[in-house]
């Protein structure tokens, strides 16, 4: 990006602004200019054209910029601004800007649709959008950037993230490179000794040190493999890259090498070998050596790094896009996807999938190495399975990811009988939140007939009977029958366990609730329920129902509650 040109033309901009009395929105045009500068080769005010926006808002922006869809329209009256301060600074001409503003009210319905479809998400955005809210609160844009829109800036390397961190004074910068890594279980050592043992990298390097020592070979005065050696070994070991396997043997500690001669290294550590590799792979120019790709050897820290923020296989079209456009290999031909990711695999760093790719527990274990030598902080999820009920819980509210939840679910279960693990839950479950509530009863659902003494102990529960008798019920046992007002109360509370991920994503509660919410006469006699979220469920409900009857029935239902309340 040419940040000379982008910074004098908004100095301008904001000159003629107060010049002709405008309300300039500077930060808009920068991000328009910015990206236009970026992507499409514009390298003056003067080289927009309809084109250009077109391009821009509805191509763009949806693949690159977090914005929600309702920020459509301050973008768009941003770029009328722009195309009325190029005119009028003979930047276009009278027929260009005409062009320019019908093509601008044609984008204005279309952008906010192209801004909500996921399935345009370039690789960034949809990474960084699945980090959650928190990653995306963090102050990461520019100084003056918009406050609506969140560029997805680009991955960081670790050297450089060092750098920056040192900078100031070890403070992270904020911007999802930076950001803090998500917890991660690490496999048993043992297991990893026997993979590093494995890696078929590793596994050819031993076998030319092995090759050498065996003939008594001596190295080139620079310390590297002989010429004639190496087309040896080529020949007889049926190795592509004797010279690269012998620079590896040197640097990961299989092989000692004083001046000329070679010497066996004292039986290294499998797992200090292979950190000594991952930090070869990722902290040094190896020229292609690793993956084929000179690029690709320099940017690899980015990629791993971002596989292990994600935490789950990454499908292959994400990890092309990733690396023609994330590291602009589309200037180099493009990358070959399916030679990197046997070539990684043969290092011991990628693993394939169907149709996925992701780290393997070994890359895992090394980068953590990595981040720990960087002082980086490096979470391990908590111990779902030892915990007891409450400590279960407590875990799955932190917010851990999908399967280290499902792991530790299915631990702590195998660990009880149904009706001890449904007796703890149950009795971790007495008054607390609903959210807690609502992840005992969730996982208690899952227990069979085995647990009926243990959940029918509850039915004294005020706050648990609903939902005892409810789990009865599904399991065709003996239950007492609920009345309306117990039966209104369970709708508040199945309602206010689904608060924290409805205010995060208004748009998927809405559609579910306008599938199988409530209806219009339920929802206004919740009001008269007893539970300490009901203003907070009806509230959610008048802002989110589709039905405006029913959202109206909501917001009514909700200043009855309060009016209850405070009387």
């Amino acid at each position: 990006m040419s940040i000379e040109w982008v910074n004098r033309a908004i100095d301008e901009l904001r000159a003629w602004g107060r010049a002709h009395g405008r309300d300039v929105d500077a930060d808009e045009v920068r991000l328009l200019c910015d990206y236009a500068s970026d992507y499409l080769d514009v390298n003056d005010l003067g080289d927009f054209t309809q084109v250009t926006f077109e391009e821009l808002l509805l191509d763009i922006y949806p693949r690159k910029v977090i914005a929600p869809p309702e920020s459509a329209s301050e973008t768009v009256a941003a770029a009328r601004t722009l195309v009325d301060f190029l005119l009028e600074t003979e930047e276009i001409g009278g027929k260009m800007a005409a062009r320019m503003r019908a093509a601008l009210d044609r984008i204005e319905p279309e952008m906010p649709v192209a801004l909500a479809d996921t399935s345009r998400f370039g690789m960034a955005k949809s990474l960084f959008s699945a980090m959650g809210a928190d990653a995306l609160e963090q102050d990461t844009s520019p100084p003056g950037a918009s406050s609506g829109v969140l560029p997805g800036p680009p991955p960081r390397s670790a050297p450089a993230a060092l750098t920056a961190a040192e900078e100031r004074g070890g403070e992270p910068c904020g911007c999802p490179g930076c950001s803090p890594l998500p917890p991660v279980r690490l496999a048993p050592r043992e297991t990893l000794a026997e993979a590093a043992l494995r890696v078929p990298l590793l596994t050819d390097a031993r076998r030319l040190v092995q090759w050498m020592l065996a003939g008594g070979r001596t190295l080139a005065p620079e310390g590297a493999l002989r010429a004639d050696d190496a087309a040896e070994a080529a020949a007889q070991l049926a190795v592509a890259d004797p010279a690269f396997l012998w620079e590896v043997a040197v640097r990961t500690g299989l092989v000692e090498v004083s001046g000329t001669a070679v010497f066996d290294a004292d039986d290294p550590d499998p797992l200090e070998v292979w950190a000594a590799a991952v930090r070869f792979a990722v902290e040094d120019r190896t020229g292609g050596g690793l993956t084929g790709e000179p690029l690709l050897d320099e940017e690899l820290y980015d990629l791993l790094d971002l596989f292990y923020r994600v935490q789950a296989p990454l499908p292959l079209p994400v990890v092309q896009e990733y690396l023609d456009d994330e590291l602009d290999m589309a200037a180099e031909g493009g990358a070959d996807l399916e030679a990197l990711a046997r070539r990684l695999a043969y290092c011991g760093l990628l693993q394939a999938g169907e149709g996925t790719l992701e780290l393997t527990p070994l890359a895992v274990w090394g980068l953590h190495e990595i981040y720990e030598d960087f002082e980086i902080e490096t979470p391990e999820p908590p111990d779902l399975a030892g915990a007891d009920a409450a400590g279960l819980i407590d875990g799955l509210l932190a917010g851990v990811l999908p399967d280290v939840a499902e792991t530790g679910i299915t631990g702590w279960l195998e660990h009880r009988t149904p009706a001890q693990a449904a007796a703890e839950l149950l009795g971790a479950a007495t008054g607390v939140p609903a959210v807690a509530r609502g992840i005992a009863v969730t996982i208690v659902d899952r227990l069979g007939a085995e647990a009926e003494a243990a959940v029918r102990a509850f039915l004294d529960d005020q706050e648990l009977r609903p939902h005892a008798a409810h789990w009865l019920t599904a399991r065709g046992l003996t239950a007492p029958a609920l009345t309306p007002d117990e039966v209104l109360w369970m709708s508040v509370d199945m309602l206010a366990l689904a608060l924290p991920a409805a205010e995060e994503d208004p748009e998927t509660f809405a559609e579910n609730m306008a599938a199988s919410g409530p209806p219009s006469h339920v929802i206004e006699e919740m009001w008269r329920v007893d539970h300490p979220d009901v203003v907070d469920v009806l509230e959610l409900l008048g802002r989110s129902l589709p039905d405006p009857n029913t959202a109206k029935a909501a917001r009514k239902a909700a200043f009855k509650a309060r009016s209850r309340a405070i009387g």
